[in-house]
């Protein structure tokens, strides 16, 4: 079996690009497939940020297609039509001299590209995140493209991808649901097979944030809800860990609010230790296509408490069992239930146990299982007209 990954590039410390490179791993170390990845921005030389087994074939198209940003309306339009043609031939070629089996993309970038390429490829899309992020950000730089290119091109976009991708795979229920147009939906969860450090004892007066520094994450709103947390319990530290464009501005943040207690770390290889030596992890995202953060910090043992946003950490944390869920932008109630598992070592152990075996049910094995049945089934014409995978 030969597929293709086609990706945007595998150089950020990201849970996409993370999670595609163990995928493609496991495809090449233990299902024996011939694997190959495409990135089509990253530079010839740029090192991964994430190691690929030496049987996978990595090619860097290198296409310069964020050179349209240089340009102002309606130039940038044109560039962007121009940039397309481009890459779309180029993609093509290289596919065609691959001539894969399998032809998989991610939903965040170019999929309708991939999903028009001529081949005899089955073609897979996976979503790494909620669908109408993508259609939110595709030109937002002026009211005339928020109104009209947005719509526009949001449009062709998901139309392409529902009308020529054989199979869309969904992280969760609810963005399968997203999704009806499609020609075939199915949910398959993501994993960790981040190695456990040893049992967490929960005794350290330490909260723990990862994530990239981006708007996404919610980390302004963090500081807001440790601003009020740190009042309360000055005892306690609050490590956020990631990179980004809004570092400076969290800085800022925490020097004129004087918010106490908050130190911003640098991305580390090592963050199981981290997770390891804390006792709640938090997470304010807007949205999470998944959130490994929170799978790595139950797997743990670490007690999350997180904003019920779209879609991820309801599709992962049971409220109140093995962690809490808090009504998307209610800064109240996440201030008191921070509390609560500041102030009761015992109630952070019980959650801690839940959340351990909640998270057996993200097994690496049991998900690569349902990745290789789905394209021993796509590859077989008849069996995946008739047959449902689970």
């Amino acid at each position: 079996m030969k597929i293709a990954y086609i990706v945007p590039t595998l150089e950020p410390s990201g849970g996409a690009e993370r999670i595609i490179a163990e995928k493609a791993n496991y495809f090449a170390d233990f299902f024996q497939y011939e694997v190959y990845i495409i990135t089509l921005f990253q530079h010839k030389d740029s090192p991964n940020c994430y190691h690929l087994s030496d049987k996978i074939q990595q090619i860097n198209l290198a296409i310069p297609f964020f050179s349209q940003y240089k340009f102002k309306y309606p130039k940038r339009l044109w560039m962007k039509l121009k940039l397309n043609y481009c890459m779309h031939k180029t993609i093509t070629n290289t596919i065609n001299l691959i001539d894969p089996d399998i032809l998989i993309g991610v939903s965040f970038s170019q999929a309708d590209n991939i999903c028009s390429i001529k081949c005899r490829a089955k073609k897979i899309i996976e979503c790494h995140e909620p669908k109408y992020i993508y259609s939110s950000r595709i030109y937002s730089s002026t009211l005339m493209s928020r109104i009209l290119t947005n719509r526009i091109f949001s449009y062709l976009y998901y139309h392409s991808i529902e009308k020529n991708a054989d199979l869309v795979v969904t992280l969760t229920e609810d963005e399968k649901r997203n999704w009806r147009k499609a020609k075939r939906v199915e949910v398959i969860p993501n994993f960790s097979s981040m190695t456990i450090m040893h049992t967490n004892k929960l005794d350290s007066k330490r909260v723990i944030a990862v994530g990239r520094l981006h708007e996404e994450k919610g980390f302004e709103r963090l500081l807001d809800i440790w601003k009020s947390v740190v009042a309360k319990h000055d005892d306690w530290q609050l490590d956020i860990f990631g990179e980004g464009r809004l570092k400076d501005k969290l800085i800022d943040i925490i020097r004129i609010e004087h918010i106490k207690n908050v130190i911003l770390h640098r991305n580390t290889p090592n963050i199981e230790k981290q997770y390891a030596n804390s006792s709640i992890c938090c997470v304010t995202s807007f949205y999470e296509g998944f959130s490994l953060v929170i799978l790595e910090a139950m797997r743990h043992g670490v007690p999350c408490i997180a904003y019920d946003c779209p879609n991820g950490p309801r599709n992962i944390i049971n409220d109140q069992l093995c962690g809490y869920l808090i009504k998307d932008g209610d800064k109240d109630s996440y201030v008191e239930k921070l509390c609560i598992l500041i102030e009761n070592e015992s109630l952070r152990k019980r959650i801690s146990e839940a959340a351990i075996e909640r998270a057996k049910h993200f097994n690496k094995e049991k998900i690569m299982l349902q990745w290789k049945r789905i394209i021993e089934i796509i590859h077989d014409d008849s069996a995946f007209d008739k047959q449902q995978i689970y």
